[in-house]
């Protein structure tokens, strides 16, 4: 039985010389890849305590809805900015050329909600950070983040303020 790595092809160059892109289509396009991922990303929040699951746009949607499925649990959808047909409300952050802006429904989390935010990375956690704090802005708690691969040599954990992180891959290096 292959190891969940071992699905995810690596490009060495890709976007820029020294860079070891992260390919995650590999895994989503094998059957047992993308099962071994799910399975993986669920025995690391088995024991977790959460009311509901948000995931960003769009990867966070890939691998966010079968844990929300699994667990019974409802999904909440973070997009990019004007993407959101009802009221919402705004984080903008940087990101390494520029800035981003993201939202969410006003009426998506309820105060007091345990939240499990889940995407496919998280690198320097400029993106996850940013989730955390729209989702405390509706009064969300975020009681984790489950990512499918972490590049733990950009210290995106670092920006998390303590909120717990699952990590189903870890790479050193950036």
């Amino acid at each position: 039985m292959k190891k969940l790595e071992e699905y995810v092809r690596s490009i060495p160059d890709f976007p820029e010389p020294g860079i070891i892109f992260r390919d995650i289509t590999s895994v989503l396009q094998d059957a047992d890849g993308l099962r071994l991922a799910i399975d993986t990303m669920q025995g690391l929040i088995k024991d977790l305590d959460f009311d509901v699951v948000v995931g960003p746009e769009s990867r966070g949607f890939i691998f966010g809805t079968p844990l929300a499925y699994i667990n019974k649990k409802p999904f909440v959808l973070i997009r990019k900015k004007g993407k959101l047909p009802c009221a919402t409300v705004e984080k903008t952050y940087d990101l390494e050329y520029g800035t981003a802006t993201i939202e969410i429904h006003k009426d998506a989390i309820k105060p007091g909600q345990k939240v499990l935010i889940v995407d496919d990375l998280i690198a320097t956690g400029g993106t996850t950070e940013a989730m955390v704090e729209l989702i405390e802005e509706l009064g969300g708690k975020v009681v984790g983040v489950v990512v499918l691969m972490e590049l733990a040599g950009l210290k995106g954990r670092e920006r998390l303020n303590g909120v717990p992180l699952y990590s189903a891959i870890t790479y050193e290096g950036k």
